[in-house]
């Protein structure tokens, strides 16, 4: 051992019983001791056996947040060693678990050219197991109340949950849990677990755990594992595990037939599907109809999965790289005072993005990059955003509404004519020339004309409800009284 050293000890879970007889020889030769809190049953000892230590307490008072303190604690112990001389730190449980002024340590001690030694101890863990039953070969996972994220939680696995000092903590985690569980799923909380005269268990419905008292620096949440489908149900892992099976040998006769281009038409539709439940603002309807969508990309990832190209995972991760890519004002070091800025950074991290793919170069021109499939509507709209970028198009509006005239008077012409062809072409130049006037109110075309179908199939039905309270049908009215309900259903929308 050099003169400049810090061995870390662990004082165990709690009961004095349980601190190893190794760690009781270091703390009775120690010339210096240091813990991170007094507030633990072991220390009992020292007391009890006149041995003197300095305590950390005082920093928790000093400091907002834990994270803060832990900073402190380390800087001060390095402060320690670095002036000469070798020290013991003594910590609550086992120093590899949960125990962040440890970490820190192992990070700084090299660089300051001090000897880190560490010694186990019992952790809360090995009280846990016995005292909650839980066999960890079952599968558990051990997380941190003041960084829980839905995210981490896995319900097949028994979950531990340390550092829940306090009411606010366990709301905390409350909140996280919900998300994953049902508000009633039965929790346990227990208090200095193997501790005589001090363990506390109870059990508790979610939505209560932020109302118990007596949460401390000996308290845990635990969160029996559970195989209710309801539950594994909310997983994606579950959604990939079942789309596998639909398609395996043994899964459904028509999933495993199925090929992008038999599907192909299930996307479009789905599509349209999702974005009338959108345009009717209905909540249920898109719940249903989202998952419908992410069906059809589930299925078509499968297939390369299958052929050994990709899986859902890589697009996961490459739609993951691209929104952390092309938003350098929330990751990076750009900002974005309004949708404006946001949007010119997306561009130009897009177009930096393929020059780095190289894609530009298999564009032979500015107009490539469209899907050729889109709407008519929609395309139109993009063709002439992509032609614009580059200048050709006009400053003002004023032409645009010129052009508007020209193509509908050659519309007229061509209908004097009676050439269907000659018709059909016109028609088809003055819908382009609207979309251009769509582009310089910034108004979508194909929401603009979606908004208008509503409004029409509105109106219509006013008529058809009428002809039914009248008891006529349409062979019985005529454009004239039409055209009056029609007036109307526009005065009362």
């Amino acid at each position: 051992m050099t003169n400049r050293s810090i061995t870390v000890v662990g004082l165990g879970s709690g009961d004095p019983d349980h601190l190893t007889l190794g760690v009781w020889r270091r703390l009775q030769d120690a010339e210096r001791i240091f813990v991170r809190t007094a507030r633990h049953p072991a220390m009992s000892l020292l007391h009890d056996n006149g041995i003197a230590y300095t305590s950390f307490d005082s920093l928790y008072e000093q400091h907002d947040s834990f994270p803060d303190v832990y900073k402190a604690i380390a800087e001060a112990l390095i402060a320690e060693a670095g002036a000469g001389g070798q020290l013991l730190y003594a910590v609550p449980g086992h120093p590899m678990v949960a125990e962040r002024t440890v970490s820190l340590l192992r990070e700084q001690c090299p660089e300051a050219g001090i000897e880190l030694i560490i010694l186990g101890g019992e952790s809360f863990l090995d009280q846990a197991f016995v005292s909650l039953g839980i066999d960890p070969i079952e599968g558990f996972a051990l997380l941190d109340a003041a960084d829980l994220q839905p995210s981490q939680l896995q319900p097949q696995l028994h979950t531990i949950i340390g550092q829940v000092y306090d009411s606010f903590t366990a709301s905390d985690v409350k909140l996280a849990l919900m998300e994953r569980y049902p508000d009633d799923y039965e929790v346990v909380v227990g208090h200095a677990l193997g501790v005589a005269g001090e363990q506390s268990i109870e059990r508790v419905p979610l939505y209560e755990l932020d109302r118990l008292s007596g949460y401390g620096n000996l308290s845990l949440i635990w969160v029996p594992r559970s195989e209710d489908a309801a539950l594994r149900n909310r997983t994606f892992d579950r959604l990939h595990e079942i789309v596998s099976i639909l398609r395996s040998p043994e899964g459904c006769p028509w999933d495993r037939e199925q090929t992008h281009q038999s599907i192909r038409k299930n996307f479009i539709e789905e599509l349209y599907e999702a974005l009338e439940a959108i345009d009717n603002d209905d909540p249920d309807a898109m719940q249903e109809e989202f998952g419908d969508v992410i069906l059809q990309v589930m299925l078509h990832s499968q297939m390369e999965e299958e052929a050994g190209a990709f899986s859902v995972y890589d697009v996961i991760q490459s739609l993951n790289e691209k929104l952390i890519f092309r938003h350098p004002h929330v990751f990076g070091s750009l900002s974005a005072n309004d949708s404006e800025e946001a949007l010119g950074n997306w561009e130009q991290m897009k177009a930096e993005e393929k020059r780095i793919k190289g894609t530009d170069a298999d564009r032979k021109s500015v107009l490539d990059g469209i899907p050729p499939d889109l709407p008519a509507l929609m395309k139109a709209y993009k063709l002439q955003k992509k032609a614009a970028k580059v200048g050709f198009d006009w400053n003002e509006i004023g032409p645009v509404l010129d052009k508007i005239e020209e193509e509908l008077t050659e519309l007229r012409e061509a209908i004097s004519c009676g050439e269907r062809e000659q018709q059909a072409s016109e028609l088809g130049d003055l819908l382009f020339a609207v979309v251009n006037a769509s582009r310089f109110i910034q108004a979508d075309p194909e929401e603009a004309l979606t908004r208008t179908n509503k409004k029409f199939r509105s109106r219509f039905l006013y008529i058809e409800e009428q002809l039914r309270i009248s008891g006529k049908n349409f062979d019985q009215t005529d454009l004239t009284e039409m055209d009056r309900w029609w007036e109307e259903a526009k005065h009362q929308s």
